[in-house]
């Protein structure tokens, strides 16, 4: 298999482990991500939420608990693959949370669920990578154009995500309900064209990722055959043993059939695909959820008239209590029938692989 290669860092394996949150993908799932050559990825979305003291004060215990889940990665990963965050700049310590991230070294910054157009600020001096997640190439074209004309860096590699994936999509609720999205295919062909002038100006390569919908090695071999450089695959590592959800969480997996598999009112305004839980059931038939605890974490999000808590709900889920909880899953999340081990979902994802 040929390396991708991202600066002077390599991944041996072309995986990237897609973030997720809350508290699905932390220290130890990203960890052994890396440790068997891809790039483990931490959510920024609530790192705390186990800690004690996380009611009393989650912003400042976020950020605590982040720099701990790094740790805590680097140490599993001994120096392989790569380790990376995963942050939404729609979240509102967004800035803070990034600053951990560099401050503990970090290798890259995945960033989306918004435009980062001031990323590159926080990274200045900086050897760590530095990544857009978009879903067109009119979004690469404003990052890398505002990035050029601001700071006079281009991406180190870029993540496209379809409307096959888990959690948020970048897509209007409509065009994912009648399937008349891009195809994948198609946006990366898109968004390929739109980098290459800054490749070009640059002299350096911007590799190049793609999500949604991704489940098997043919699925990845049928993307790098044109010439895509590796995947992303979130969903996948949820049935792990080293995934850092609870077990009820990734037995919901396993006991999914396709037709539990939605399209969900997320209180952003941006569409989400989840397992069906009776928390979506309610939503799903307009009831209104009481929202017991604002954590302030989305921007978009008024507690007066949000139609539940995402972060409780998450939060929710990611400890087991399934009936409250949101349980994000890409298209695919049926599909997952046991509980692995990361090295043994690696080793069957590479096989087969040119």
């Amino acid at each position: 298999m040929k390396k991708v290669n991202i600066g002077e860092m390599a991944l041996d394996v072309p995986i990237i482990q897609g973030g997720m949150g809350v508290g699905i993908s932390l220290g130890n799932l990203a960890g052994h991500v890396a440790l068997n050559g891809g790039m483990g990825v931490i959510s920024t979305a609530h790192p705390g939420y186990r800690a004690d003291d996380f009611e009393k004060n989650p912003l400042e215990v976020n950020r605590r608990e982040l720099a701990n889940e790094i740790k805590k990665a680097k140490e599993i990963a001994k120096g392989k693959g790569m380790v990376a965050i995963n942050a939404m700049v729609a979240i509102t310590d967004y800035a803070a949370l990034v600053e951990v991230a560099v401050k503990n070294k970090i290798d890259a910054i995945i960033s989306g669920a918004g435009l980062p157009l001031n990323l590159p600020s926080f990274v200045k001096g900086t050897k760590v990578k530095i990544a857009p997640i978009v879903s067109s190439g009119k979004a690469a074209k404003l990052i890398c154009k505002t990035w050029d004309r601001k700071f006079k860096v281009v991406p180190d590699f870029v993540v496209i995500e379809g409307s096959e994936a888990g959690g948020h999509l970048g897509f209007h609720k409509e065009d994912v309900l009648n399937k008349t999205t891009a195809k994948l295919t198609d946006i990366f062909k898109e968004v390929k064209e739109t980098i290459q002038p800054f490749i070009d100006k640059y002299q350096r390569e911007i590799p190049i990722f793609v999500a949604g919908g991704i489940y098997d090695s043919k699925d990845i071999q049928d993307y790098l055959d044109l010439g895509v450089d590796g995947v992303q695959m979130a969903t996948r590592f949820i049935c792990t043993d080293e995934c850092d959800a609870d077990i009820k969480y990734k037995q919901a997996f396993i006991n999914a059939k396709k037709e539990d598999i939605e399209i969900v009112k997320s209180p952003v305004g941006m569409p989400g695909r989840a397992i069906m839980t009776k928390l979506t059931e309610k939503l799903r038939n307009d009831e209104k959820i009481t929202v017991k605890r604002c954590y302030n974490c989305l921007i978009p999000c008024d507690v007066k008239t949000t139609p539940y808590c995402i972060s409780g709900a998450l939060i929710n889920a990611a400890k087991g209590n399934l009936d409250e909880g949101l349980v994000f899953s890409g298209s695919n999340g049926y599909r997952n029938n046991k509980i692995v081990s990361v090295k043994a979902l690696m080793e069957e994802l590479k096989r087969g692989l040119k």
